[in-house]
């Protein structure tokens, strides 16, 4: 069932078309814009966003003539939001996807993710290849045996982040979702419009190559540290057009951060699943993956990180912007045109 709405937040592209997919037990929100009988383009977010983030980028490729959607993932937005924790395995989301897929007619599209997102596109690809023509990831490398803290831990960069000081390194945070859950969601469910707003902030440069804030979250008891709360923070217009903004907080209203941080609670099983997909995970289709230079929990650049990506994925090709973690609101231009450019260089 689709259940098309007009107009969605006020940026300031033209307005998207609302739709709720509903197949059994299980609610998908997206949005959508551009002909229907154009290229399927799809785009899928991470923590803690929802698919009115892609909005830039939606509004440039359909007026390219893409079809193109972007949904909320379980846990986030308009979509379902299970119980029990581990309703949020990948291979939970992944079925979402190839589920919400089909529904758009199911054939071969182009798969954009980030963080999280990132996660779920890659899967998809290595698990039901005939999904995808082409795969761009933002700003989280694909990691053929599953994104867990057994997978990135080995991959830290020792030089910034000693093992005796920082023994997960900057995914110190993911740690401490899985050890302080309860006391984790809580701290950001304390005040929905300020988490958002101090987490969504621009990269800095000075920054680069030195300890993330989020590496020395255990030893600050929280995100937060003893306020366990976020601090009074305005939301950066240049990130989330206001509009925008304000829809994301109001999806924190219903059911709070605990859905979405669950994704971090099911590694075991993301790891099983990983490793069911034909080849060792390798990616067949054409992979472009666009590093953000002042991302210090994810850039693949002077580290290991990228490494397992790499040799997972032999049509790859690796771009960079000057932008931190949340790269598709910091450069959505630059973004637009790095897609459009590989998109062109692959024949896609």
């Amino acid at each position: 069932m689709t259940d098309p709405l007009r107009s969605i937040g006020s940026g300031a592209g033209p307005k998207l078309n609302q739709c709720h997919f509903n197949p059994p037990h299980q609610t998908t929100h997206y949005i959508e814009s551009g002909p229907d009988d154009g290229p399927l383009m799809i785009f899928v977010h991470g923590w803690p966003s929802i698919g009115l983030m892609w909005r830039a980028q939606v509004d440039a490729f359909a007026a390219d003539g893409w079809h193109c959607v972007a949904p909320d993932l379980r846990g986030y937005g308009d979509s379902s939001t299970p119980a029990d924790n581990d309703a949020y395995t990948i291979e939970n989301v992944v079925t979402d996807m190839a589920e919400l897929h089909d529904h758009l007619g199911g054939k071969p599209a182009i798969w954009i993710g980030h963080d999280w997102g990132c996660v779920v596109v890659g899967e998809l690809a290595a698990h039901e290849p005939r999904r995808s023509r082409g795969v761009v990831l933002t700003s989280l490398a694909y990691q053929p045996d599953g994104h867990a803290l057994r997978t990135i831990v080995p991959l830290v960069d020792r030089t910034i982040y000693p093992a005796d000081q920082y023994p997960d390194g900057q995914w110190d945070y993911y740690r401490h979702y899985t050890t302080h859950f309860e006391a984790a969601f809580a701290d950001l469910d304390a005040d929905l419009a300020a988490s958002p707003a101090s987490i969504f902030r621009p990269g800095n440069p000075a920054a680069t190559g030195k300890p993330s804030p989020n590496a020395t979250v255990t030893r600050n008891g929280g995100r937060f540290g003893a306020a366990h709360r976020a601090p009074p923070t305005e939301p950066d217009p240049a990130l989330w057009p206001p509009g925008d903004f304000d829809v994301l907080v109001q999806s924190f209203g219903a059911h709070g951060f605990r859905p979405s941080c669950a994704w971090y609670l099911n590694d075991d099983a993301n790891i099983a699943y990983a490793r069911k997909a034909p080849d060792g995970g390798r990616l067949s289709q054409p992979v472009l993956f666009v590093n953000g230079d002042f991302d210090q929990i994810c850039s693949i650049t002077g580290n290991h990180q990228g490494d397992p990506m790499r040799a997972a994925c032999p049509d790859l090709t690796v771009m960079s912007l000057p932008a931190g973690h949340w790269l598709p609101l910091e450069r959505k231009a630059e973004l637009i045109e790095a897609i459009r450019t590989w998109l062109q260089c692959k024949k896609l």
